[in-house]
């Protein structure tokens, strides 16, 4: 069980990423997102829901600036153009795999994290098993809780989630929500899963992606609402 405490605004100011956008089109012309506009700030789990190819990783993109749309994204009231060029701002884990597969964990660490963080960061019961394993080797849940824990201990204000539950054991999904919920301490984060239920759990905010917009989402019943899931699921 993990427990979160309110942001810690000790160590810097509260941020702020804020995006509009608009006229937002597939590559076959398709319009699915139109009229978007989504705010996180530090402390802030805003959990995305809505059905596959509602466009939920399409806004992930956009946001980290990797897809082209008619929107902008501010950040601390500063315009980015491309916010995926200011790591310090913001970083995105997407569905695929990005993590060099001929390296071992232990290099892995190395490279991305801080040096005086690196013990801190070992001493982790679900990594000391495969630490001198290669990337390659790793299981799919083992990968994917790598890749997280990597992305929330970066210096980024802002860190962006795409389904990062997927093929994780129900073990390590807890434990990537206790980590989730400690680093947003600092951070504003956004995340969307498959599975609503591990959205609402660890997300202090929700919306979803509802027939190209975003629809605030306050209660279960919500979803029900907008056809999200059936009042059975309640």
């Amino acid at each position: 069980m993990c427990i979160l405490s309110p942001p810690d605004f000790s160590r810097g100011p509260l941020c702020v990423i804020a995006m509009r956008a608009s006229r937002i089109k597939t590559f076959d012309n398709r319009q699915i997102l139109t009229d978007i506009y989504l705010k996180c700030q530090t402390g802030d789990i805003i959990g995305m829901l809505g059905r596959n190819g509602s466009g939920k990783s399409t806004l992930l993109q956009i946001i980290f600036g990797t897809l082209a749309a008619e929107n902008f994204i501010r950040i601390d009231g500063k315009v980015y153009e491309y916010p995926y060029k200011t790591p310090e701002q913001i970083c995105y884990l997407p569905q695929h795999n990005f993590l060099p597969k001929h390296m071992t964990v232990e290099r892995v660490i190395e490279l991305y994290v801080d040096k005086d963080e690196v013990n801190k960061f070992k001493d982790d019961i679900l990594l000391e098993s495969i630490r001198r394993n290669k990337i390659n080797f790793l299981a799919s849940g083992e990968l994917r809780y790598l890749e997280i824990k990597l992305l929330l201990n970066t210096k980024s204000k802002f860190i962006l989630l795409d389904e990062p539950f997927n093929g994780v054991a129900p073990l390590m999904i807890q434990t990537i929500k206790c980590l989730i919920k400690e680093k947003s301490k600092m951070k504003g984060i956004i995340l969307t899963d498959l599975d609503y239920r591990n959205v609402l759990d660890v997300a202090n905010k929700y919306c979803l992606i509802f027939d190209g917009g975003i629809k605030q989402i306050t209660d279960k019943i919500d979803l029900v609402k907008w056809g999200y899931i059936p009042e059975s699921k309640l």
